[in-house]
């Protein structure tokens, strides 16, 4: 053969040697080849490594990608101490993993803040929930009208009190016109007692010519002095329509704390959602910025590429429709961290009860997730059914009707009233008869009974229905208590679990993303692949806000259940 068919010869087998060392570098990396792998420099200069050394496909040194060996992780089929190899060919292992070494710090193509890894940059500015809570105790107008619920049970206690004020009387009447010609003036004051009596004294004077039939309003010429006394026996000695009012605004005054108390209870509940929606949307809006500061990070590189031919243009493209889109949803996220600091502020107010917008720079990280011990379950019930306004509600209504029930009692009973008189007349006799100069004392007996007494036994019934409806109502109240504090329990317990789930989801996520996105730097990617990883990576974030968002709203909703807050 001549020396033109040996030089032929040799160059097929150098380039099959090629072809034969790329296949396993590609088997060996876990990566599919592209046309677009071929432009990277990296991955040009292991080729021209393999073309030279084409019998070390077997014990390759990956010197150019900086590659280190990495024995293949033990699937489930395989114990840790099996030979993998063996292993292998009993059970097909997964799919295997880019062997691309983790970057640093500095090559990082997704920041820390989505992966949780790393603690975010305090300001020192951060606004916290206790903040949030203890401007609605002090500021929140809802709670300060509630609170004004009491000037109103006060003043109809107050008002409970005006039948028994004091009376001041007078009347003055003049017959002038006819035979008889008759002048008549009286004054007296009548007090009510809190024992059911009626202590009343007056003066009066009667002047004129009287029929012979109305002697008793004439008067001696000074007047005439009475005082006397009205004393229930049967009906209205215990308890009357009086004392019943007032008995009643009292346990309506006692009756407003559990209704200001429930009301206090949803506003911190709804002051917490509003909050940590607040703290959701910036945590959202960190991700966007971060997918967003991916794409303009390797904006440059890409271009760069593109000129020295190493990358088709549709790569520079593709980044700039990335960063366009990012852009966007950026925008799209800050408008939502500002309409939830504008919702924020109508819970969160200075001490003039002006709203306060919190700025971006105090949004807060989400705390830790704790995980709540189970024992305490029922301790938390106990809790509850304790604190909890409604159970209390229920006790006052009870009071209530228990008072309105002795006054129907009351009325089965006949009215009997003993009165007690005691008059004198004063100043010259006005006749000579002198029958009205002499002190007078009377005492009589007044005896009323209703026969069917149906008045009061309606009412009895009626009342005793309602107790018989509070004392169910009760009954259920705590039952949906109990069941409101277990619900509240697993809401928050497997919130958690799914927080730790989601956070899983975003390391392995990240994780991916940063390996497609340096197999992209060298070569052995592209940005369609890039996208959707980070794509899914940013999905994965978002998942986790939302768990966490889920999480401490079912802990303000447990809050809630426990009755913690009150005045």
């Amino acid at each position: 053969m001549s020396a033109q068919h040996w030089l032929s010869l040799s160059c097929i087998l150098v380039l099959m040697g090629c072809v034969q060392s790329r296949n396993v570098v590609t088997q060996t990396l876990g990566l599919e080849s592209s046309p677009a792998g071929l432009q990277g420099s990296s991955r040009s200069a292991t080729v021209n490594k393999l073309a030279t050394e084409p019998n070390s496909a077997d014990a390759i040194e990956l010197t150019s990608l900086q590659v280190p060996e990495k024995e293949p992780a033990p699937t489930p089929a395989q114990k840790p101490d099996q030979n993998p190899d063996t292993a292998q060919d009993k059970k097909i292992p997964n799919p295997p993993e880019s062997d691309v070494p983790p970057p640093s710090d500095k090559e990082l193509f997704l920041p820390p803040d989505l992966t949780g890894d790393a603690p975010e940059v305090q300001t020192g500015r951060e606004l916290h929930l206790d903040a949030v809570i203890n401007s609605v105790y002090q500021s929140y107008p809802k709670l300060q009208s509630a609170l004004f619920e009491r000037n109103v049970a006060n003043g109809n206690y107050l008002a409970a009190w005006g039948e028994f004020d004091t009376k001041l009387k007078g009347a003055s009447e003049t017959g002038n016109f006819g035979f008889y010609e008759t002048y008549r003036n009286n004054i007296g004051v009548v007090q009510p007692l809190f024992g059911g009596s009626d202590v009343f004294a007056g003066y009066r004077i009667g002047r004129g010519d009287f029929q012979p039939w109305y002697k008793e309003r004439q008067t001696d010429d000074g007047g005439e002095f009475k005082a006397g006394i009205t004393v229930p026996l049967a009906q209205d000695r215990t308890i009357d329509a009086r004392r019943t009012d007032v008995w009643t605004s009292s346990i309506q005054r006692e009756f407003v704390e559990p209704e200001i108390q429930a009301q206090l209870i949803a506003f911190v509940e709804q002051a917490s959602f509003a909050y940590w929606e607040w703290v959701a949307a910036g945590r959202q809006l960190r991700i966007v910025e971060a997918v967003l500061r991916i794409a303009d990070d390797r904006n440059d590189r890409i271009r760069r590429q593109v000129e020295e031919g190493f990358l088709d243009p549709p790569e520079y493209t593709d980044n700039l429709r990335l960063m366009a889109d990012r852009r966007a949803k950026q925008a799209s996220a800050l408008r939502k961290v500002r309409e939830k600091a504008i919702k924020l502020s109508l819970y969160y107010r200075d001490f003039n009860g002006q709203p306060i917008v919190p700025d971006i720079e105090q949004l807060p990280v989400f705390p830790e997730v704790k995980e709540i011990d189970a024992q305490d379950l029922d301790t938390d019930i106990q809790i509850a059914l304790q604190n909890r306004p409604e159970l209390r509600v229920f006790d006052f209504i009870r009071k209530q009707l228990d008072v309105e029930h002795a006054q129907a009692s009351n009325l089965m009973k006949p009215e009997v009233d003993a009165v007690f008189v005691a008059s004198d007349d004063v100043g010259a006799p006005a006749s000579s008869k002198r029958d009205k100069s002499r002190f007078e004392f009377d005492a009589g007996l007044y005896v009323s009974v209703p026969i069917q007494r149906r008045k009061a036994i309606g009412k009895m019934q009626s009342i005793e229905g309602k107790v018989s409806q509070v004392l169910a109502k009760r009954r259920y109240a705590s039952d949906q208590i109990a069941a409101e504090v277990k619900s509240a329990y697993v809401a928050l317990e497997q919130s958690r679990v799914q927080v730790i789930q989601a956070r899983e989801a975003v390391r392995l996520a990240v994780d991916l993303a940063r390996r497609e996105a340096r197999n992209e730097e060298l070569g052995l990617s592209d940005m369609l692949k890039v996208s959707l990883r980070e794509q899914y990576a940013q999905e994965a974030a978002d998942k986790e806000v939302a768990a966490l968002l889920t999480y401490f709203e079912a802990e303000a909703a447990y809050r809630a259940a426990l009755a913690i807050d009150r005045l």
